[in-house]
């Protein structure tokens, strides 16, 4: 297997391909008209040097023609690459049609094999770096010096410049090397030397067929589906392959992961083995349009794994033929039919789960649906009327569904609510398209994509199954509008939680005032908000700033101007660089308050290393906290590199509350959802778990001093309310998790890869009765979003014991 080859997202390069059209913006040269016969077929100067396998300097021409191109009289001609001056290589004889004919050139001390028998011999000394080759109807030694010098020669029929050669049509293909020559990817001619022409082992093939090279070992001659195998590694991985036939079903002509799909339209009866494969030119556009037959003569089987190399990937690969040559047989034909993906294609269990690789096992696609789509790699498939359940992002990206009932939410989503419950219909979505042919779609979750959305399936860079669109369905909008929470009765402490996603002061006014619109609008000026995500007054700037006081007052002022309360703050500034995050922002948890409402009890003492504890009032049921605000064992190994939760205590009408916002650590190093491994290792989980023990005994301590004392735990878990995190959160039955108590399918507060999940809590002690709770759907599901999150509020009426100086 090679090293994985770093790839751009595909939505960068879309932005790159409307700029341009499609394919590549390169600068105009002047170039001879473009052959449709004889030409120009590989270029090597290295032969005989130092590293290098062939003996010889070689030139390669090839007859794109039905009949064969007679060449008597004519020459091969070599200038360096400033093109000071010409050195030739007279011809006789003919190119047959569809094939070869080698001219041997200098010939080097180094080397161990011979060239094939050429069909014309010359001495001219060629570089492997640079310099141009020109196929000229003529003998006598060219005299022009400039790319359009050459072009306006009527003599000349082709002209190649490689490396830094003054003299090239369009741009120069790449330099050379001892090892590697410059090939045309297929017997078209754009008259563009960069489009052209690819790097790659040379392979000098004479008109009699015969062929040697860096590589004396003649391809393996393979059908796709022999390439595809039945496990999710080609049993060819690192083997040189040819006679590779299809019909090509799709081009990428942008970007740095440029090339094509190619699907056979004579399958085998394997369904286990994919009929399709992606041919990757690097940032060489191919020369080749969708519905041509193709013959790949010449590529390398590899496995590409999209964010690391093999050895270290948790992804899954996907099997790609790379510096492959090939030949267009024919155009315009037909290409094959996408599969329809319907509700009952994809199968509903995602995987085996063996506890470890999945990739050596043989494909069951009628059985998981990670096996069914890896039998698909490739090939042509299709949605119809999709049904979006992942917004679309600035990525340009969306998640849709072939199973729009499997685990529905009542806003249109897929609720994920189980690790066995990885939803297999769901299926990202970019796009082939140009920007400027077919903008990609601004939607919303429950949206539609009406009519086809189809192309090759992929695995994405990012994770999990994609279709790659060459048709892309119109939005149909679903109705989806963000929701507004009643506001609390006067006798109703409201509590919420927001992740405002790296709220910093540099960010634009217009996301503080959304931000302040929803708190103000949507959750109805609660009486206490716990604050994830303020960074400090620098932002993301590491310059040791840790204090975020101008942050917060943007964020205040902000509410205020939006018609809501003058809030108060409480909060305690981290050590610079130890809570994690965005490095240099120092993101902390924050307590906003309506001091008309509700009274915050402050304790000095609290700072960024000492840690809150909790102990005997002056009165029986009385916690008293050594510090408000204070930290939680902030020293403890489980916060390392993670937020320290922020404990407070306020007063409602004189009774005591407890709250203690939360911001664990994320998800960050997990294995993959759809990653070779199953079921993944979700290793981020065990701080976690250490997190919410910390927090469970501290909860503990207080219900243990006064059993009705109302306490409030809320924030950024990073983690669902089926996961051990939870589960150990809430042991003993010291707290309840609400998102628990609403109806199983409005159990999301978060979407993530087409699955509407939990990440953010509120949970309550026993004694917080009857609490009204609620999500507020504002952001996770919308393409237009403020944050990634959706607030959360609990409303209820505080039952603790009051205490005249209750805390004190």
């Amino acid at each position: 297997m090679s090293p994985a080859h770093r790839r751009r997202g595909l939505a960068a390069l879309a932005v790159a391909a409307t700029a341009a059209g499609v394919g590549l913006a390169v600068a105009a040269q002047p170039a001879a008209a473009a052959s449709a016969d004889a030409m120009i077929a590989e270029v090597y100067g290295g032969g005989g040097n130092s590293g290098a396998t062939l003996k010889s300097d070689f030139v390669e021409l090839a007859n794109a023609g039905a009949s064969a191109a007679s060449v008597d009289g004519w020459s091969v001609q070599y200038a360096p690459a400033s093109g000071s001056s010409w050195q030739v290589t007279p011809l006789t004889g003919s190119i047959p049609a569809g094939g070869r004919f080698l001219v041997a050139e200098g010939k080097g001390a180094g080397g161990t094999v011979d060239l094939p028998t050429p069909d014309a011999t010359g001495t001219i000394a060629m570089s492997a770096t640079g310099g141009t080759i020109a196929l000229v109807h003529a003998t006598t030694a060219l005299t022009c010096k400039t790319a359009a010098d050459c072009a306006a020669d009527a003599t000349v029929k082709d002209v190649v410049g490689f490396g830094a050669a003054t003299i090239r049509e369009g741009s120069p293909a790449p330099a050379g090397t001892n090892t590697t020559s410059l090939a045309r990817s297929a017997l078209v001619d754009t008259d563009d030397n960069s489009v052209d022409f690819t790097s790659g082992a040379p392979t000098p093939t004479n008109a009699a067929g015969d062929t040697t090279g860096g590589d004396p070992t003649p391809p393996i001659q393979a059908k796709v589906h022999d390439i595809q195998g039945t496990t999710r590694l080609s049993p060819l991985d690192g083997k040189k392959v040819g006679g590779v036939t299809g019909v090509v079903t799709a081009v990428r002509s942008f970007g740095s992961a440029r090339g094509f799909w190619v699907q056979d339209t004579a399958p085998d009866a394997d369904p286990a083995t994919s009929e399709g494969v992606f041919a990757f030119t690097g940032s060489t556009s191919p020369a080749v349009a969708v519905g041509d037959a193709v013959e790949i003569t010449s590529a390398t089987v590899d496995e590409f794994y999209p964010d690391a190399s093999p050895s270290s990937s948790t992804q899954q690969s996907t099997t790609e033929l790379t510096s492959p040559k090939w030949t267009v047989t024919s155009h315009g034909n037909p290409v094959p039919a996408p599969e329809k993906l319907g509700p009952d294609t994809v199968p509903t269990a995602f995987t085996p789960e063996p506890g470890g690789n999945i990739e050596p096992l043989a494909l069951e696609p009628s059985k998981y649906a990670l096996d069914f789509y890896e039998s698909r790699e490739g090939m042509l498939v299709e949605i119809d009327d999709a049904h979006v359940v992942g917004p679309s992002t600035s990525f340009n990206e969306l998640w849709i569904t072939s199973k729009p009932q499997q685990n529905p939410t009542p806003r249109g989503g897929t609720l994920y609510s189980g690790y066995d419950q990885q939803n297999s219909g769901r299926m990202l979505v970019e796009s082939l398209i140009p920007f400027a042919q077919h903008p990609f779609p601004k939607v919303n979750t429950g949206d539609r994509l009406a009519g086809v959305t189809a192309g090759p399936l992929n695995f994405s860079q990012f994770g999990g199954y994609e279709i790659l669109a060459t048709q892309l369905g119109d939005r149909v909008d679903g109705g989806l509008q963000p929701e507004v929470t009643r506001a609390q009765r006067p006798s109703e402490l409201a509590v919420a939680t927001y992740n405002v996603e790296n709220l910093a002061p540099s960010d634009p006014q217009a996301k503080f005032d959304r931000l302040a619109a929803a708190v103000v609008t949507h959750l109805a000026s609660p009486d206490i908000l716990s604050i994830e995500e303020i960074q400090d007054n620098s932002g993301a700037t590491d310059d040791g700033t840790v204090a975020s006081d101008v942050t917060v007052k943007k964020f205040t002022d902000a509410i205020v101007a939006a018609g809501g309360p003058h809030y108060e703050v409480r909060s305690i500034d981290p050590e610079n660089d130890k809570d994690g995050g965005q490095p240099g922002g120092n993101i902390r948890v924050s307590f906003l308050f309506n001091p008309a409402r509700v009274s915050f009890v402050d304790i000095p003492g609290g700072d960024a290393t000492t840690p809150v504890t909790v102990t005997q009032g002056r009165f029986p049921l009385d916690p008293k906290l050594s510090a408000s605000p204070g930290r939680i064992a902030p020293a403890d190994e489980a916060w390392e590199s993670s937020r320290k939760p922020l404990v407070g205590e306020f007063l409602f009408h004189n009774h005591p509350v407890f709250v203690i916002g939360n911001h664990f650590n994320s998800k960050g190093g997990d294995q993959p959802l759809a990653g070779r491994n199953q079921p993944p290792t979700r290793s981020s989980e065990v701080q976690r778990v250490k997190q919410a023990t910390l927090v469970n005994n501290f909860v503990k301590q207080i219900e243990k001093i006064d059993p009705l004392a109302n306490v409030v735990v809320l924030g950024d878990m990073n983690d669902y309310p089926f996961s051990p995190a939870l589960g150990t959160l809430t042991s003993g039955h010291a707290l309840t998790d609400l998102i628990t108590t609403l109806p199983k399918p409005e159990q999301y507060s978060y979407v993530f890869q087409g699955n509407s999940q939990v990440l953010d809590h509120i949970l309550t002690s026993p004694f917080v009765l009857r609490p009204s709770y609620d999500v507020v759907h504002i952001n996770a599901e919308f393409a237009d979003q403020a944050s990634d999150h959706d607030p959360q509020v609990v409303r209820f009426v505080p039952t603790s014991v009051p205490w005249p100086g209750a805390g004190h």
